[in-house]
C-alpha cells in the first residue's frame, strides 16, 4: 500500500509547538542541574517530566505526526522482510570463513613467492 506524499506548509502554530518543545527540553535540562541541592529524586523528576512534555509537544506538531507516520511505514516494511533460516545463516557464515581462509592462504603464498623471487633469485641476499 503506497501512501501519497502530500507536502504541507508549516504554519506558525506548528513552529510554535516545535519551539515550545525545544524550550521545554532546555528547561528540563536546566532544572536538572539547578535543582542539584534538592536531591536526585527531584532532579530526575523534573528532567523526566520536562522530557515527557517536550516529546508530547513535538508529537502533536505536524513534524511529529509525519515522524509517527514514518515509523509506522518503517515497521510495516520491516515486517515484509524475509529473514534467513538458521541453516541458511550457518551455511553463509561457513562460506565466508572458508573464503577468508582461502584468500589468506593465497595471499601468504603470493607473498612468499615474491619474497623468494626478489630476495633469493634477483638480489641473492639469502644464501
Amino acid at each position: 500500500m503506497a501512501s501519497s506524499q502530500i507536502e504541507t506548509v508549516s504554519t506558525g502554530v506548528d513552529k510554535a509547538k516545535l519551539a515550545l518543545s525545544v524550550v521545554l527540553l532546555v528547561a528540563a535540562l536546566s532544572g536538572f542541574y539547578l535543582l542539584a541541592k534538592q536531591g536526585p529524586l527531584v532532579q530526575w523528576g523534573v528532567l523526566g517530566a520536562g522530557v515527557v512534555l517536550a516529546v508530547g509537544m513535538f508529537l502533536v506538531s505536524e513534524v511529529g505526526r509525519r515522524f509517527i507516520g514514518f515509523c509506522r511505514d518503517s515497521t510495516r516494511e520491516v515486517k515484509k522482510v524475509v529473514w534467513p533460516t538458521r541453516k541458511e545463516t550457518t551455511q553463509m557464515t561457513a562460506y565466508v570463513f572458508g573464503f577468508v581462509v582461502l584468500m589468506a592462504l593465497f595471499l601468504w603464498m603470493t607473498d612468499k613467492t615474491l619474497e623468494w623471487v626478489f630476495y633469493d633469485l634477483i638480489l641473492g641476499w639469502r644464501k
